[in-house]
Formats: structure tokens, C-alpha cells, sequence
């Protein structure tokens, strides 16, 4: 079992969760995962490692209530335990030294997208970081990527902060300035997809993050099964990173909705009975 360390609300729905786990927070790069059960009847999911302090043995999460273990997830409170937690999983991001890069995050992308930030920045690129979110209650970690790029933008979708509009708008300014060598992205499908279809015209490297289409994690459900470029992925063992601009987003899309139904029905029984935390 990992101890729960910390936690602390980003957002309404959004929480910043620090556990115990210090064999992965020595192992971990940018861009890997974990797989976690909350209790020992539920589900297995997958979560960026949004940090590691090695010292503390400890990684850092940053959980979205979208459905009930992630409900179950941002319940726990600090001395609270998951069940287990296996990783680093995933191949990490390739870094290299490109020059100039921007890196787009959406909503809690922003989580994905830090630890890349990072990394990109000590590799000696200059970097640009757009963030973007729904309104201002929703807008995580701005702090943390602005201390890692040169210049950073933010926009909400109905003009709450920043720039009103998507994420788009600066992008294509950005890359309207040139030089613009490599593009990174993580956030909901949409708007990699958007994002992509920008960089696609300037014929700039675009890798996504499909972190989302994940269920297992080991690549035994074959679940999260992607095409890019017309051949068959894996985003769990293969990924989570892959070329957008050979991203098959219609078919990703599908895959997605998949499981509402069933996640419908288990978010509304979840509501009917409160989870006991692993003492």
C-alpha cells in the first residue's frame, strides 16, 4: 500500500495529491505513468506522474473527478493509503536539444505537459507554454510552467483570464514568427486535434499525449489500441507519446465513448454509498 502524503485542491474538481512511493520517484522521466487502485475492489487506472522528490520518496499526482475512482482518489486525505500503485510505466518523452519548442496544455493536460516543460527547458531550448482551460476556477499549475519557459500564454474559453479563446489563437501566432521546431501537446482530444491540424500546415513536429484512451496500462486489454500513420498502436506500452499528425483522432474519438454508458452507471451507484478509506 503508498501513503498518501498530501493533498491540495487546485481546482474545484482538480486535486494535487503527493504519495508515498519512492521506488518509482527515483525511476520516473518525463512523460511516464502510473497504474493505481484506490481500494482493493476497484478499478486499475492510469495517472501522470506530474513530479518526483526522490529525497521524500515521494511522486505527485494531479487527479480530475471525472468518474468514480478518481473520486475515490481525490477523497483520501493525508495518512490515507491506495491499494497499489505500479510504475513508472510507459516509454518517457524523447528530449533532445531542438531550439525553439512550444508546449500546448489543456485543462489538466497541464499535468502531463510540466514534467515535459521541465525537461525541455533543461535540455537548453528555448520554450513557449501555452495554457489553456474552460474559465479561471479551472486554470492548474500556471505558476509552475511559467518558471520553466521564456514566454508563456494563457487563454479560457469564455475570457474569464487571459486570452479569450482556445489555445489555437497563440499558437498559430507563434508560428506564424517561425522557427518553431518542435510543437508538444496534451490535453482533451479535441484540442490536440486542433492543435495538430494548426501545426500541420506549418509542417511542424507535433507529438500528443494519449495519456486519455488508456484503461489497463500493461497493454493486455488492448483498450487503448491507436492507428498513427495506418498502423496499430498500443498508447500504454508504445506511447503515451505519439506523431499527431498521423494520429487517426475519428477512431480515437470512437474508441473513447465506448465505456460512457457503463461509466454512467457506476458514477451514479458511487453516489449512493461513501468509500471507506484504506486505514
Amino acid at each position: 500500500m503508498n501513503k498518501v502524503l498530501s493533498k491540495v485542491w487546485l481546482a474545484p474538481t482538480v486535486a494535487k495529491i503527493e504519495i508515498e512511493a519512492p521506488l518509482t520517484a527515483r525511476k520516473r522521466l518525463a512523460g511516464q505513468f502510473v497504474i493505481l487502485r484506490v481500494t482493493e475492489t476497484g478499478e486499475r487506472i492510469p495517472i501522470t506522474i506530474a513530479g518526483s522528490d526522490p529525497e521524500r520518496g515521494s511522486i505527485t499526482l494531479v487527479v480530475q473527478q471525472v468518474g468514480a475512482t478518481t473520486r475515490d482518489l481525490c477523497a483520501l486525505e493525508p495518512g490515507d493509503f491506495v491499494r497499489d500503485l505500479a510504475g513508472p510505466l510507459g516509454k518517457p518523452t524523447h528530449i533532445d536539444k531542438w531550439g525553439r519548442v512550444v508546449c500546448v496544455a489543456g485543462g489538466v493536460g497541464a499535468a502531463v505537459v510540466l514534467p515535459i516543460a521541465e525537461a525541455i527547458h533543461k535540455a537548453g531550448n528555448d520554450l513557449d507554454v501555452i495554457l489553456g482551460a474552460r474559465s479561471e476556477d479551472l486554470i492548474v499549475l500556471e505558476d509552475e510552467l511559467r518558471a520553466v519557459c521564456s514566454r508563456f500564454w494563457l487563454t479560457t474559453d469564455d475570457g474569464s483570464r487571459g486570452e479569450h479563446g482556445l489555445v489555437t489563437m497563440p499558437l498559430e501566432r507563434l508560428l506564424k514568427e517561425g522557427n518553431v521546431k518542435q510543437v508538444i501537446a496534451a490535453g482533451p482530444v479535441p484540442m490536440m486535434q486542433a492543435v495538430c491540424e494548426v501545426t500541420r500546415g506549418y509542417e511542424v513536429p507535433t507529438q500528443v499525449s494519449l495519456n486519455p484512451v488508456m484503461v489497463d496500462g500493461t497493454g493486455m486489454c488492448g483498450g487503448c489500441r491507436v492507428s498513427v500513420g495506418g498502423k496499430t498502436y498500443y498508447a500504454c506500452v508504445d506511447g503515451p507519446e505519439f506523431d499527431g499528425h498521423g494520429v487517426d483522432f475519428a477512431e480515437l474519438r470512437a474508441r473513447l465513448a465506448m465505456y460512457r454508458p457503463q461509466e454512467g452507471t457506476v458514477g451514479a451507484r458511487h453516489c449512493e454509498k461513501k468509500m471507506d478509506p484504506i486505514t
